[in-house]
């Protein structure tokens, strides 16, 4: 039953937060006048020297002792009698939430900080582009040149809406729930938003946030499950950017090289160059969204209030954490070491079958309805296919037998430089407009 119940082995990952909690009750305690200022004083020395200890990785851990707070508790009793009353006016139910919500700012924060060096590495790879197109897909088949840079600007929006979610599940946790007790606080007379400020829970006006319900307080994992759901769908999106730099360094794209770092050779085949890197990254993804689920099940049918199933919710938290922080490092290296092939992507995006479109175009800007504009580049498409040459190529006489709207200027539709200029709306790809996406990223991360 010792092995199969003690949450030692992996919550003491909450001991700095545990100390910084009992350093901010005893604090309180000594405010309202349950503990002696001198008392306040030795517990709050010792829980220092222990905060040392366990940080330097020279405190002793007792399985015996089932947890974290157990652990930290008994150390600081030996060694300061006082701390007999540092459990005053608590359980291991608010202490355990207010540790936690304690980590999850710290994870947050410091997730944070690993999107926007892999956002810089992607903007700095995406200046590096500039001038390079690339066709863009849709169906994974050939649909309209993009720059490359604007592809990669799309990397950084998904990121930064991951940075957000991150910072509103740091919002979520910026509650205090230490004062709820077991489930109906104490008799005892607190001041819970004494110790909110101790502990950083504060709105942007530094005014105390301290949970409202104590019921609630003690039972909600509604930020656990919100955390996981933030790494789950970062992983998401790491993988979705991994698979297309696996495309683009395949022989049958061959739009970039991917640094020898994050690559591997294979055991047979001396030629191989294999993305190991990204491919585990679609694997983590998978881990993220498994962690997600366990976190979904794991409370779906618990009664108020504390449950100890409850204690399996730290788990898979700390292995998102963990996998999502390495995923972030490993895009960030993989992208700085990345090598643009300029001469394979130039001659992928010169198939003028890209510029169907602005064919399109050309004829809506002739009068003549999209639709039926569409229906004549169609059978362009079709009878270029069938003569076995460039849609560029066809006779005027083929096109003006299509449609009578196309005039003898139809081919400047197929000048890219001129495509790419006429891309001039907010969001789309046009040199002008890639140009301000860039600035504008570089004043945001830089």
């Amino acid at each position: 039953m010792l092995r199969f119940s003690e949450s030692v082995s992996f919550d003491r990952r909450l001991a700095p937060f545990d100390v910084e909690g009992s350093r901010a009750h005893a604090a309180m305690l000594a405010r309202v006048g349950l503990l002696s200022r001198r008392d306040r004083a030795a517990i709050d020395a010792g829980l220092r020297a222990i905060g040392r200890e366990i940080a330097a990785g020279k405190f002793r851990w007792d399985v015996r002792l089932e947890d974290v707070h157990m652990n930290i508790e008994q150390a600081l009793t030996k060694r300061v009698p006082a701390a007999a009353r540092l459990h005053t006016g608590r359980s291991r139910n608010d202490q355990v939430a207010t540790d936690i919500r304690l980590y999850l700012k710290s994870a947050c924060a410091g997730l944070a900080a690993r999107i926007a060096a892999a956002q810089r590495a992607i903007l700095r790879a995406a200046r590096a582009a500039d001038g390079v197109l690339i066709p863009g897909y849709t169906h994974l088949q050939r649909a309209q040149p993009v720059p490359l840079g604007h592809h990669l600007c799309a990397w950084l929006e998904m990121l930064q809406r991951d940075a957000g979610r991150f910072a509103a599940v740091a919002d979520h946790a910026n509650w205090c729930p230490l004062g709820s007790g077991a489930i109906a606080g104490t008799t005892l007379r607190l001041d819970r938003e004494f110790t909110a400020r101790e502990l950083g829970f504060v709105d942007a006006a530094g005014r105390p946030r301290v949970t409202r319900n104590s019921m609630d307080a003690v039972s909600d994992r509604d930020v656990h499950v919100e955390f996981a759901a933030a790494c789950a769908l970062t992983g998401a999106h790491l993988s979705r950017i991994a698979e297309d730099l696996i495309l683009w360094a395949t022989r049958e794209f061959d739009f970039v090289a991917l640094p020898d770092e994050f690559t591997t050779g294979s055991s047979l085949m001396p030629q191989k160059k294999n993305p190991d890197a990204l491919e585990l990254i679609r694997g983590k993804a998978a881990r993220l969204q498994g962690n997600l689920q366990t976190l979904l099940t794991l409370v779906k049918g618990l009664p108020l209030t504390y449950n100890r199933d409850l204690q399996e919710d730290k788990p898979p938290m700390f292995d998102s954490h963990d996998q999502l922080g390495l995923c972030l490092e490993v895009l960030a290296g993989t992208v700085a070491g990345l090598k643009v092939k300029r001469a394979s992507c130039a001659a992928a995006v010169a198939d003028p079958a890209l510029l169907a479109t602005d064919l399109a175009d050309y004829l809506v800007r002739r009068g003549v309805a999209f639709r039926e504009a569409h229906h004549a580049v169609g059978a362009a498409v079709r009878a270029a296919e069938e003569a076995a040459v460039p849609l560029n190529r066809l006779p005027w006489a083929t096109l003006r037998a299509i449609h009578p709207r196309f005039g003898r200027d139809w081919t400047r539709a197929f000048d890219l430089t001129r495509a790419m200029a006429l891309r001039r709306g907010t969001g789309m790809p046009g040199p002008a407009g890639l140009r301000r996406e860039l600035a504008r990223w570089r004043e945001r991360l830089e």
